[in-house]
Protein backbone atom coordinates (compact mmCIF):
# COMPACT_ATOMS: atom_id res chain seq x y z
CA UNK A 1 0.00 0.00 0.00
CA UNK A 2 1.90 2.75 -1.55
CA UNK A 3 0.69 6.31 -1.72
CA UNK A 4 1.53 8.30 -4.48
CA UNK A 5 2.81 12.00 -4.51
CA UNK A 6 -0.86 13.86 -4.41
CA UNK A 7 -1.92 11.75 -1.83
CA UNK A 8 1.66 12.28 0.35
CA UNK A 9 1.12 16.01 -0.30
CA UNK A 10 -2.97 15.91 0.85
CA UNK A 11 -2.19 14.38 4.09
CA UNK A 12 0.61 16.71 4.60
CA UNK A 13 -1.72 19.08 3.95
CA UNK A 14 -4.38 18.30 6.61
CA UNK A 15 -1.40 17.64 9.33
CA UNK A 16 -1.14 21.05 9.25
CA UNK A 17 -4.39 21.75 9.75
CA UNK A 18 -4.96 20.14 12.61
CA UNK A 19 -1.72 21.35 13.91
CA UNK A 20 -2.99 24.80 13.87
CA UNK A 21 -6.77 23.60 15.07
CA UNK A 22 -4.69 22.21 18.13
CA UNK A 23 -3.25 25.22 18.94
CA UNK A 24 -6.48 26.93 18.03
CA UNK A 25 -7.84 24.35 20.70
CA UNK A 26 -5.55 24.74 23.35
CA UNK A 27 -5.81 28.19 23.61
CA UNK A 28 -9.46 27.97 23.52
CA UNK A 29 -9.40 25.63 27.14
CA UNK A 30 -7.03 28.08 28.17
CA UNK A 31 -9.65 31.04 27.71
CA UNK A 32 -12.96 29.39 26.82
CA UNK A 33 -14.53 32.98 26.14
CA UNK A 34 -16.69 30.62 23.58
CA UNK A 35 -18.56 27.42 24.99
CA UNK A 36 -19.14 26.34 21.72
CA UNK A 37 -15.15 27.02 20.11
CA UNK A 38 -14.06 24.06 21.88
CA UNK A 39 -16.29 21.53 20.51
CA UNK A 40 -16.51 22.88 17.35
CA UNK A 41 -12.52 22.55 17.00
CA UNK A 42 -12.55 18.90 18.19
CA UNK A 43 -15.16 18.20 15.58
CA UNK A 44 -13.00 19.51 12.77
CA UNK A 45 -9.69 18.04 14.09
CA UNK A 46 -12.24 14.39 14.19
CA UNK A 47 -13.29 14.99 10.52
CA UNK A 48 -9.58 15.71 9.39
CA UNK A 49 -8.15 12.74 11.06
CA UNK A 50 -11.00 10.75 9.35
CA UNK A 51 -9.83 12.65 6.10
CA UNK A 52 -6.44 11.11 6.67
CA UNK A 53 -7.83 7.55 7.37
CA UNK A 54 -9.45 7.35 4.20
CA UNK A 55 -6.94 9.10 1.87
CA UNK A 56 -4.47 6.23 3.46
CA UNK A 57 -7.28 3.67 2.85
CA UNK A 58 -7.62 4.51 -0.61
CA UNK A 59 -3.52 4.20 -1.17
Amino acid sequence: MSLNKKQQKQIEATKNKIQRLQTLLNAARKQPDDPQEIPRLEKQIAELNAEIEKIKKEG
